[in-house]
């Protein structure tokens, strides 16, 4: 399926007005936390048929947004990264997505996703050329980084001395 080209999401979190900000809208968040490597966040999804809640960690020196989202339902996967160019202004981090997802099953399995969405945006002039391969570069990297861990991404991560701290959801929701 090849998808309409849109142009690039690009979001703000604005950690002292503890708010979240995406094409869709503002929504406050509860948790904003630096780390050594970025920036976690931790928010609600109100009202979203298949998400309750979605934590991140904004790792500008990977290129990625590492998150765990929590669903009503049962767990679709374990980690969702986004290939994404990550910015910081004082108190404002800003996230321009690169359209790669890689969509991470712990120990069995990662895929790379929306390939086509890149694809048609670099069509549309939505991405530069060297954008292009930079979110390719870095999709590839993560999954060739993963597959030698075994798809365990903490341990993929450590082995970069990387290691993520994540709320327990259902106590905060």
């Amino acid at each position: 399926m090849i998808r309409q080209a849109h142009p690039v999401k690009v979001e703000r979190h604005d950690v002292a007005a503890r708010c979240h900000y995406t094409n869709t809208g503002a929504r406050p968040v509860h948790t904003y936390r630096e780390t050594p490597f970025g920036l976690f966040v931790a928010r609600e999804f109100h009202a979203h048929p298949r998400i309750r809640h979605w934590q991140a960690h904004l790792i500008p020196a990977l290129n990625l947004v590492v998150c765990r989202y929590d669903f009503h339902g049962r767990r679709e996967h374990d980690y969702y990264l986004d290939v994404a160019d990550i910015s910081r202004q004082g108190d404002v981090w800003q996230v321009r997505d690169l359209y790669l997802d890689l969509i991470v099953h712990d120990g069995l399995m990662a895929e790379i996703a929306d390939t086509d969405e890149l694809l048609a945006a670099r069509e549309a002039g939505y991405l530069t050329e060297a954008e292009m391969h930079r979110a390719v570069a870095t999709a590839h990297a993560a999954l060739s980084g993963l597959g030698r861990a075994r798809y365990v991404l903490p341990d993929w991560l450590a082995r970069r001395d990387l290691h993520l701290h994540w709320c327990d959801a259902a106590a905060l929701v």
